[in-house]
């Protein structure tokens, strides 16, 4: 400290000179560092004159020169932002619905101008809630609750033509739009599962009468199957009396092909064959 109270700063024109050069070097230094600004990626920047006001050029990326003082950089994100929304609506059926809408939104780059000086840089919390609330008002007030569950996609599609035509109103881009819940009210979803059961109800009641139906039917034509067989045998019998006869061999050979598979030895009499056909003798169509 002692040695900085020694030192005396020069007298006369050099001193003046000195101060002259500190103070331009200094003024130098300021206007530099305030005369650039940067704007970084995905965003765009507009340029605010004490004098003009707001410039109508719009700055990219990049490092740009401006006059300090006189003039400060008003910076905007143009990348896309998701906005989140919830309403509570009336259908067309007068019920309740509680949807929600995502939407990404960015400002119309070469409009920014325009924005600041209607909306500022919050044109977003400005803006959106409003023409979403209205937007999802008036489109769920024209479906019926069924109808916003079958047909969500017509929904959604509805909602985006008239949300990106309220926004380009404003500037604003809509990039998407997406229905992110779709709920109604208690009573009415009590009243979805009632119906829902009781059609199932009905259809099993129907899947019930309709087999009873299949299964008299069935009855039916397998009664009548045997009726015209047992028609046709007797008619059978009647023209040839050889015919029951065959019936047994027949009926001998599936006893003698069972038997003889089993790995049991069994002797069976001619009469367990039903081969007594030593007591049958067709001759001109009698027996004796």
């Amino acid at each position: 400290m002692e040695g900085m109270k020694n030192v005396r700063m020069p007298a006369g024109p050099g001193a003046g000179r000195l101060a002259q050069v500190l103070l331009m070097g200094g003024a130098a230094v300021y206007g530099l560092a305030n005369s650039l600004f940067n704007v970084e990626g995905g965003h765009r920047a507009i340029v605010f004159n004490r004098i003009s006001g707001i410039k109508d050029t719009v700055y990219e990326e990049g490092t740009h020169f401006m006059v300090p003082w006189f003039e400060r950089p008003i910076i905007y994100d143009v990348r896309a932002r998701p906005n989140v929304i919830t309403s509570t609506s009336g259908s067309r059926d007068l019920q309740m619905v509680n949807i929600g809408l995502r939407v990404l939104t960015r400002p119309m780059p070469s409009r920014l101008p325009e924005i600041y000086r209607t909306l500022g840089t919050d044109y977003a919390e400005r803006v959106l809630p409003s023409i979403i609330q209205e937007t999802l008002k008036s489109v769920i007030a024209q479906y019926n609750a069924s109808q916003l569950l079958t047909m969500r996609e017509v929904v959604s599609r509805d909602i985006r033509r008239i949300l990106t035509q309220r926004a380009r109103y404003f500037n604003i881009v809509l990039d998407d739009v997406s229905i992110t819940q779709l709920t109604f009210s208690r009573e009415y979803t009590s009243a979805v599962e009632a119906k829902q059961v009781a059609q199932q109800d009905a259809e099993r009641a129907k899947f019930i009468v309709e087999k009873a139906e299949q299964d008299k039917q069935s009855a039916i034509i397998r009664a009548q199957g045997e009726a015209q067989s047992a028609t046709l045998i007797g008619q059978a019998i009647q023209q040839n009396p050889a015919f029951l006869t065959l019936r047994k061999i027949e009926a001998a050979r599936e006893i003698a092909s069972t038997v003889s598979a089993s790995a049991n030895r069994i002797f069976l009499s001619s009469d367990s064959l039903l081969l007594n056909l030593g007591d049958y003798e067709v001759l001109g169509g009698k027996k004796k």
